[in-house]
């Protein structure tokens, strides 16, 4: 194999190669770069070195493409054009976003806030593709930071402040029942009635729960868990199966319910717990236009809703 490095071809030679063809002249060309003969003269060199034989013929009146002048003349033209073709193309792609965006939520926002977005997704941004995985607050929170998602729709027991979190919307905490039961049956419930009720609560440790049992022990009293679970469809069916059993769940995940008749519930106040969902960012790192699109449709569709993960 020869040790000789292979000399390349770069379009802006082919340029000019074209150029000349077209006006005739090493002259004329140098003048419509604005740039001087002899310049123009040792470009057009090493373009014929670097094709080994003369692209061009002199005249008397300027140059004229020679025999290989004439049969790369066309492929040259053609070559550009697809070049310049490809450049638009990538350029044109790049300003549309594209890519995977992994989001994590929480079961009780996942529909049908998700389900709108992806609708959007699909009929206007189809390169853009949503990895949505449910779970529990803690378990999101963790992933966020590790990296696991580009971001995360989670509750929040303070009002976001900081640039890592927006809001998206503020949830009471319900005892939830059968319908027709006595403490369901009033719009509000006061937190001290819970004392001795039989009630499903979310499995420790989880920060839901500790502020539960925080707010119990500051009235003096023990919540009784008569069940433990995390899935809130677990803990929905339990209540409707279950006579006198109950739950505290936020409006989000359980309107479907209500509105079939299927549970009852009363706002807890004194104190009135109250949740904030947000849409939580990673603390490091930038989201890509893709992920920046898909936070702006759930921002604006909560919006729309009137800052609610839900139609009305």
């Amino acid at each position: 194999m020869s040790t000789k490095s292979r000399q390349v071809i770069h379009p802006h030679d082919l340029r000019l190669f074209l150029e000349v063809a077209e006006l005739g002249s090493f002259t004329k060309a140098a003048a419509q770069r604005r740039t001087v003969q002899s310049r123009i003269s040792k470009q057009i060199s090493a373009l014929e070195a670097a094709c080994g034989a003369p692209l061009f013929r002199r005249t008397g009146r300027g140059v004229v493409p020679s025999e290989l002048g004439k049969r790369i003349e066309a492929r040259a033209r053609a070559w550009l054009h697809e070049g310049e073709d490809l450049l638009a193309d990538i350029r044109a792609d790049a300003a549309v976003p594209m890519g995977e965006v992994r989001l994590g939520i929480l079961p009780s926002a996942a529909h049908p806030l998700m389900t709108h977005v992806a609708r959007r997704l699909r009929t206007n941004y189809p390169r853009v593709r949503l990895d949505i995985r449910e779970g529990q607050g803690s378990e999101l929170d963790a992933l966020l930071d590790a990296g696991s998602f580009d971001m995360a729709i989670l509750f929040r027991h303070q009002r976001p402040t900081g640039g890592d979190a927006k809001l998206l919307a503020t949830a009471s905490t319900y005892l939830v029942s059968r319908p027709g039961d006595p403490l369901t049956r009033s719009p509000n419930v006061d937190f001290a009635r819970l004392a001795d009720l039989p009630l499903i609560l979310p499995r420790r440790p989880a920060h839901w729960r500790a502020v539960l049992d925080d707010t119990a022990r500051a009235k003096g009293f023990t919540l009784r868990a008569e069940l433990e679970a995390d899935s809130l469809r677990m803990q929905k069916e339990l209540v409707i199966a279950t006579p006198g059993l109950y739950s505290l769940l936020g409006a989000f995940s359980i309107e479907e319910e209500l509105h079939a008749g299927r549970l009852a519930a009363a706002r807890i106040v004194n104190p009135e717990l109250r949740r904030h969902v947000v849409l939580a960012l990673p603390r490091q790192g930038q989201l890509t236009p893709a992920g920046r699109l898909v936070a702006t449709l759930i921002r604006e569709t909560v919006n729309q809703w009137g800052n609610l993960l839900a139609p009305r």
